[in-house]
């Protein structure tokens, strides 16, 4: 693609940081450049019409571990890494709620529910034990008392089958993720930043004073500094990283009408959840299907995991209600070996904020800043 010399003189001239993927990290990362440094020339590059990996794919759940999924963790890693972690997780979600509003997020604090089938009988047993130990840990990082609580009386209320469990978590939220880009969207044209849709970085070449990155157009663009924000896709730049992709499967319903289903719920130690938006229920999950299918950047649907979420949504969900599918589609996430999230410099003018292991509403907000923060220590 050949430039005007306009365009090249408004867009691809004297760029401070380019930062590539227009995600939740990405767009949190420029709106912390632009605040702490408004002179900035700050472009943001995403190769997609819409952030292409998991921002505006996801479930939107404002949620920051259930109490398997946190045992699970601490039978793995050190009780101080689970807990920092969790306290990144919290303190994400109050930032995110900060920066744009409840409002705009359509955040609701209806409560997070974990549920556990008969064959889960062991697994709630050491749940049902460890929760005095969990709240206090919980109650050090969000000052409230007794955020795990058992719900089996509410099992009734949503109509679940082959569910004699419930643990509630009074501390969960949901939030719309389209809503979420978009006010993130919104708030840093608004301050300047340069967002550019349909531009994929193919790679990123040191040079003595910062980087050029070459796109699939054809377009050279030097900066002063990059940071990759693409998590799941991170390798196909920076293939060192520990970081693999995990697809996420997702379908929603058609409204149904006195839906009995209000909040979000974690099922079967978090590999499968689902929420209500409005009256639909959105429901994903089934990756521990297939791990290595689903180890994947293409976006698509299998039927193995498809025919999964069909069974579950009408046998355990929603067993006596009648219901139509609307859609289905899929997302990608950047899981690895550890939990941790990759925040850190990977040459002189490049750093990367990736690896959210799909906590990437809860977490995003603050990573986007620690990248931010690195890369201006390259200016």
């Amino acid at each position: 693609m050949e430039l005007s010399f306009w365009e090249k003189e408004t867009w691809f001239s004297d760029v401070d940081v380019l930062i590539v993927g227009s995600g939740i990290v990405g767009l949190n990362a420029a709106l912390h450049l632009k605040t702490r440094q408004p002179s900035l020339k700050v472009m943001v590059a995403e190769r997609g019409l819409l952030p292409t990996g998991a921002s505006t794919r996801n479930a939107g759940f404002a949620c920051f571990g259930s109490p398997s999924e946190l045992l699970d963790d601490l039978s793995h890693h050190s009780e101080s890494d689970v807990f920092a972690l969790v306290e990144r997780r919290w303190k994400g979600l109050q930032r995110l709620r900060q920066n744009l509003g409840d409002e705009a997020i359509d955040f609701h604090r209806w409560g997070g529910y974990e549920l556990f089938e008969e064959r889960h009988s062991e697994l709630y047993a050491q749940c049902l034990e460890q929760l005095p130990y969990l709240n206090r840990q919980l109650q050090q990082v969000t000052g409230e008392q007794s955020v795990f609580r058992l719900a089996d009386h509410k099992i009734s209320n949503f109509g679940f089958r082959h569910v004699p469990h419930l643990i509630e978590s009074t501390a969960e939220g949901q939030i719309d993720t389209g809503k979420m880009i978009l006010a993130l969207t919104q708030k840093v044209q608004a301050m300047g930043v340069l967002l550019l849709h349909g531009l994929e970085v193919e790679s990123l070449q040191e040079e003595n004073q910062g980087i050029t990155a070459l796109t699939n157009q054809g377009i050279a663009i030097p900066a002063r500094a990059a940071l990759v924000a693409t998590n799941g896709f991170a390798r196909q730049l920076l293939p060192q990283l520990q970081i693999m992709p995990a697809r996420a499967q997702v379908l929603i319903t058609k409204p149904i009408p006195g839906l009995r289903i209000k909040g979000t719920f974690h099922y079967d130690q978090g590999y499968y959840y689902f929420r209500n938006i409005g009256d639909r229920v959105l429901f994903g999950g089934g990756r521990n299907l297939d791990f290595k299918t689903e180890e994947t950047t293409e976006l698509g649907l299998t039927e193995l995991v498809q025919h999964r979420l069909d069974e579950l949504l009408k046998e355990v969900i929603l067993p006596d209600t009648p219901y139509e599918v609307a859609q289905r589609w899929s997302g990608i996430m950047g899981v690895g070996p550890e939990k941790t999230t990759l925040v850190q410099a990977v040459s002189e003018h490049v750093c990367c904020a990736v690896r959210m292991g799909g906590m990437g509403v809860a977490i995003g907000s603050l990573v986007g800043e620690e990248g931010a923060d690195l890369v201006l220590q390259k200016l």
